[in-house]
């Protein structure tokens, strides 16, 4: 389920006419935000630059492509969201098309997210899912709304005994200062 230089693919999948990774994932190379069209894509049949696109596109496979625990609701043009894991294997990432935010509280789709989280924090893994700019920490206990999330920010998680169990905590570190929404910007200030 990880990005690799030679990622194993399901046999008999493909992406087909899938390009839901093009419009969620953050892709520093293209500086291309999560949520958003990449301004190479064709919707609904790939990639206007697939011969010359960065290596971090090059090298991308989807949980779905990677894993045949995945069946066919999984697939991202029908989940409207992509699941990946980070290359260190401590993030499992869900990227939610912003169009349709709640695609990952249907069933059966919760009920597996939620499993992976209560499976992961005892290992330190855990789960995060992206709708565009915001981010959501699916914990073990709960699920934490973060807000407006750079990518480039780092997320801090504690965990403490409770009264049922282990209580986990989770707070980001700015990488960068927050925009300020009151604030203006731009030519008229």
């Amino acid at each position: 389920m990880e990005a690799s230089p030679t990622p194993r693919v399901v046999p008999g999948r493909s992406c087909g006419s899938c390009t839901m990774c093009c419009k969620v994932l953050n892709i520093k190379e293209l500086k291309k935000p999560p949520g958003l069209w990449c301004s190479h894509a064709l919707p609904g049949k790939g990639c206007g630059i697939y011969a010359d696109r960065p290596p971090v596109c090059r090298v991308f496979y989807c949980a779905w492509m990677q894993d045949p625990k995945f069946s066919p609701e999984w697939k991202p043009q029908k989940s409207k969201f992509v699941v990946f894991v980070q290359p260190d294997r401590s993030i499992l990432h869900v990227a939610v098309d912003p169009n349709f935010p709640n695609a990952w509280t249907k069933p059966p789709f919760y009920a597996q997210i939620k499993k992976w989280a209560v499976e992961g924090a005892e290992e330190k893994r855990f789960v995060l899912v992206r709708i565009g700019p915001r981010l959501i920490a699916v914990l073990p206990d709960r699920d934490v709304d973060l807000g407006l999330v750079d990518p480039e920010d780092k997320l801090e998680v504690s965990r403490r005994p409770g009264g049922g169990g282990m209580t986990y905590d989770v707070e980001v570190r700015r990488q960068k200062p927050a925009a300020d929404p009151d604030s203006a910007s731009g030519p008229l200030g």
